[in-house]
């Protein structure tokens, strides 16, 4: 009698902060527990405009991926995906291109006991999920749910939403190794999304955001312009350029931070758009 196989039990770890629900709770979500609300409060205690920043990051993400449907894209890789919150990145774009194909990507079991809610986009189009780290992108572009679902010929965008500061880099530049091997794969006209937060500009509030999360288990290595500018070499930039995520074109009313218009020190965050020539 042959015997049954289950499934392995994954230990969720409740107790203890963890970065997606974190980011969850700053974008007003529901799945975070006691020990990711005191983290955050820890973070809001050091720098009150978090959330803001969370918002802000998240809207941009909309806006970036609203921009490449309408020029054309229908190809989708998301890498990083964290927790689903609605609209996310395939609703966004399956508004503009209904045909459009998303795969979601991310190695976090937390994000994984949560992919059904992102696997129903318009029946035109696709969606898919990977089981899946970065820092080992081959894994990603060889998965066979990737294959099924989009068409690596084809251009491709590829987002990389507040995702490139939790590797660090251990004195072996992974990050950018790991960027570099993923625009490899992709062909002329596909795209590249990033956000990454910095300390330029609130070294010290920064600083003891990275103590906070690094007591969460999570190590985080901010970037400066130069190093993020990195992320982009051999592809180019779409206007504005390198900019703050708040701040690159702001045209859908009723954003965060379009009223309130924060400072530099208040959004920490980086972001561009570039296309492989």
């Amino acid at each position: 009698m042959g015997e049954t196989r289950e499934d392995p039990v994954v230990d969720l770890r409740l107790d203890r902060a963890h970065s997606a629900r974190i980011y969850d709770w700053f974008l007003g979500g529901r799945t975070n527990f006691a020990a990711d609300r005191e983290a955050a409060g820890q973070v809001l205690a050091v720098f009150p405009s978090a959330g803001e920043a969370a918002r802000m990051n998240r809207a941009f993400l909309h806006r970036a991926a609203r921009h490449l449907a309408r020029e054309g894209l229908t190809q989708f890789l998301d890498i990083g995906t964290g927790i689903p919150t609605s609209p996310n990145l395939h609703e966004t774009v399956q508004a503009v291109v209904p045909s459009a194909r998303v795969v979601y990507t991310d190695n976090d079991p937390i994000v994984l006991a949560h992919a059904a809610a992102l696997l129903h986009g318009r029946p035109e189009g696709r969606t898919a999920y990977v089981e899946a780290d970065v820092t080992d992108p081959d894994s990603v572009l060889r998965a066979p749910e990737l294959l099924a679902t989009l068409d690596l010929g084809r251009p491709v965008a590829l987002t990389l939403n507040a995702l490139l500061h939790f590797i660090t880099d251990d004195g072996r530049d992974r990050a950018h190794a790991v960027v570099e091997r993923l625009k490899a794969a992709l062909p002329s006209g596909s795209a590249l999304v990033v956000t990454h937060g910095t300390s330029d500009f609130s070294p010290l509030a920064t600083g003891r955001i990275m103590d906070i999360y690094a007591r969460a288990g999570t190590p985080l290595q901010l970037r400066g312009r130069a190093e993020f500018r990195r992320f982009f070499d051999g592809w180019e930039l779409v206007e504005p350029g390198i900019t703050l995520a708040h701040r690159w074109r702001p045209d859908e009313p009723g954003e965060p931070g379009e009223r309130g218009r924060p400072t530099a020190a208040e959004a920490v965050c980086y972001a561009a758009i570039a296309v492989k020539p």
